[in-house]
């Protein structure tokens, strides 16, 4: 936990402005992290949504052709 020398407060990490310094006197408290920008666009969807959307496509698609049907 990044301690403010001249405030002497402990100070929680999120409780930090984004570049480090303390939110009161303004003083660099801890060096901000390094953000890889390739790893933040790294998102993976999880292979189970993707079923859930084709388990919904032939729900929709099968409701359809029952729908269709009644007119027939």
């Amino acid at each position: 936990m990044p301690f403010c020398e001249p405030c002497d407060k402990w100070r929680a990490p999120n409780a930090l402005m984004p570049d480090g310094t303390c939110p009161r006197c303004r003083t660099v408290v801890q060096e901000p992290p390094a953000v890889d920008p390739a790893a933040a666009d790294a998102t993976k969807i999880p292979w189970h949504f993707w079923v859930m959307v084709a388990a919904a496509g032939l729900y929709l698609m099968w409701r359809v052709i029952e729908g269709v049907s009644w007119f027939f």
